[in-house]
């Protein structure tokens, strides 16, 4: 008969041998944060780190989201990640743009070194597509249209980082082919991935406007998947090392070179040469930076999904370097110059007219590409306010239209509600534009309020029934539903 002293001795032996069962395999070095070079690097042995980097814009004036992309592709690859693990969208219309002062090089900061040298090319130009990107997360290489065909084949043990960076709205991320990724969607293949059980967990930051309403009421806890956002639900982010801003670019740059929540990230990133930074010191660290030294031209970095996974070491995810290249990090003791995502552009279009000789054909094609924009955008929030006055009354209507849902609610239930009152209100009033996707909201708000697709389209026809859409005409732009 065994004496109790003995059972005891190997019940505690048994506990000991199943305990990291319980807790996902993790080695105890990633929950609190310590893991040594060696033990990081044990820690991958049995899987793969998979990356995911997309730039959802086009055009010069938007050059700060490619910039960033690449720039984290470089950070991926000098931590060891190889690029038949490294998916990045890109639309590339920007390196050898006419307006790049230095072509075949993109910068990401004002001191900034290339980024662009050697970047993987998997989806550019019109491969640029929310379903390629779900495609390429779900490893579903039959649904990849275009492009090099490379997707995220990753196995139960493997981690997958994510980082998207574009303009953004309440529930929507921007792309430049449309239709937008509707949070809803995006949400789904995650799921769909999860119940797939070809990851042990994954990271995934987001850079746009209004970006925590992507996940605000949607995305499970227990689905080993941690997110940070560069804004909450409901506010702003901001473009950074613009033209006549602090820090400014060199001279000979007239657009942007990086957005806030980014450029803290990845120079945070830059400057790490160990292997102990977690994810949560870094969401820390970024939140900071990104709140902009408590401006009002900041944003509130949140985090959403499985907490608990940011205890563990960034390297996990973003791969082990001992190569310092803090150098190109810009440090400053005052809130950074920024500008509003949705208004970067106009500020490139102005410092390009201003530079442009007086009286010439030139200049006065310049003003009259600034006139429509601010046009278009005038008419998008006055017909927007017109079409709730039309089924909400004055009194009701700028309170409907605004209206927040409470905390942990997505914008809105009905998803397929709000793309049809988007398809409904392009039709007949024109393209949303990356301006316009902060009218999200309403739209979301007309359908939460039980409005039919019949009386939407009733009151968009007598709002803009006479307006000429012109060069704004979804059939031209596309729809972003």
């Amino acid at each position: 008969m065994m004496s109790w002293h003995l059972v005891l001795n190997l019940s505690l032996l048994l506990l000991i041998l199943i305990t990291p069962s319980v807790i996902g395999a993790r080695p105890s070095c990633e929950l609190n944060g310590s893991c040594s070079l060696d033990e990081s690097r044990k820690g991958q042995e049995d899987g793969t780190n998979w990356a995911v980097l997309v730039a959802g814009s086009n055009e010069y004036y938007n050059y700060r989201h490619q910039a960033d992309v690449c720039h984290a592709y470089q950070i991926l690859k000098r931590g060891g990640l190889k690029d038949e693990n490294i998916v990045v969208f890109m639309y590339d219309d920007i390196a050898n743009h006419k307006e790049n002062p230095k072509p075949g090089v993109i910068i990401n900061s004002p001191k900034g070194h290339d980024v662009y040298a050697g970047v993987p090319k998997d989806y550019t130009g019109a491969s640029v597509t929310a379903s390629n990107f779900y495609a390429v997360l779900l490893g579903d290489k039959k649904s990849v249209k275009g492009g090099s065909g490379k997707v995220v084949a990753s196995k139960p043990n493997d981690r997958i980082f994510v980082y998207y960076t574009d303009h953004g709205g309440p529930g929507v991320l921007g792309m430049p082919n449309l239709p937008q990724i509707y949070a809803k969607d995006f949400i789904e293949v995650l799921e769909k991935k999860y119940a797939s059980g070809t990851y042990k967990e994954m990271v995934i930051y987001v850079e746009a406007c209004e970006s925590g309403s992507i996940f605000e009421g949607l995305l499970k806890e227990n689905m080993n998947i941690y997110v940070t956002t560069a804004s909450n639900a409901e506010e702003n982010s901001w473009g950074t090392y613009c033209p006549e801003m602090k820090p400014p670019p060199p001279p000979e740059y007239d657009t942007c070179l990086g957005d806030l929540y980014s450029v803290a990230w990845m120079e945070d990133s830059d400057k790490q040469n160990s292997f102990g930074e977690t994810l949560e010191q870094q969401y820390k660290t970024v939140k900071v930076r990104t709140y902009n030294h408590n401006s009002s031209e900041g944003s509130h970095v949140m985090e959403y999904g499985t907490k608990d996974i940011n205890a563990e070491s960034i390297s996990l995810y973003q791969g082990v370097s001992a190569i310092n290249v803090s150098d190109t990090t810009v440090v400053t003791d005052e809130p950074m110059g920024v500008i509003n995502q949705r208004d970067a552009d106009l500020v490139f279009f102005q410092r390009k007219y201003e530079k442009l000789t007086d009286g010439t054909q030139e200049k006065a094609d310049m003003l009259k590409q600034i006139t429509d924009i601010k046009n278009h955008r005038s008419h998008l929030d006055s017909s927007i306010d017109a079409i709730g006055t039309k089924l909400f009354g004055p009194k009701n209507s700028r309170v409907i239209l605004t209206s927040l849902r409470g905390q942990g609610k997505p914008i809105v239930d009905d998803w397929g509600c709000l793309k049809s009152m988007v398809r409904v209100y392009e039709t007949h009033c024109g393209s949303l534009t990356e301006y316009g996707m902060k009218h999200m909201r309403a739209f979301a708000n007309i359908c939460n309020n039980k409005v039919s697709e019949a009386n939407m389209s009733s009151a968009a026809i007598d709002i803009c029934g006479t307006h000429d859409v012109g060069q704004w005409s979804p059939l031209k732009k596309g729809y972003s539903a």
